[in-house]
């Protein structure tokens, strides 16, 4: 009994340990670069605090759930799950969960400790609805700028080419 409680005491000690001495992760995701000082190891998803989740994709950690805006994802925060899970009375929130149920794209090197996350299709879906492109500018021949908006609310025809 004596040796399996100092077992746990030692496996526990490892584990604030490994948590103590882990590296800084980068994560990518819009313009942003966020530095995460501590993560949950994992060899295959990206688990944060809670407060880092907001800090990397706007969601906030709710008891709803993980909400941005309208858009709530039911999380359980009472018990272990896919999302979230509670070590030494911390909650960790799995973010490439969220990603796949967002069915957003991500990668990673887990060697650089950088993870990168593409746009969510959720918020694409109101460019698509609308049918409508965004405004942007550029420089035609003689220098001067031409921006979409000028042409708004007539047909417009934008042909692009890549030389790669």
């Amino acid at each position: 009994m004596e040796l399996s409680r100092f077992c746990l005491a030692l496996l526990a000690t490892a584990f604030v340990s490994s948590l103590a001495n882990a590296q800084t992760t980068t994560v990518l995701y819009k313009e942003r670069v966020v530095e995460i000082e501590q993560t949950l190891p994992d060899a295959s998803d990206l688990w944060v605090k809670p407060a880092d989740l907001t800090r990397i994709n706007d969601f906030e950690l709710k008891p709803q759930g993980a909400c941005l805006a309208e858009l709530c994802i039911p999380v359980l925060q009472d018990r272990d799950s896919d999302l979230y899970v509670t070590r030494q009375n911390q909650g960790w929130f799995n973010v490439t969960e969220l990603a796949d149920i967002l069915q957003q794209s991500w990668t990673t090197d887990y060697g650089a400790r950088v993870w990168s996350f593409g746009g969510m299709p959720v918020d694409r879906r109101a460019f698509f609805e609308s049918a409508e492109a965004p405004n942007f500018s550029l420089s035609d021949r003689e220098g001067n700028p031409v921006r979409l908006s000028d042409y708004r609310g007539k047909q417009v025809l934008i042909l692009t080419w890549a030389s790669w």
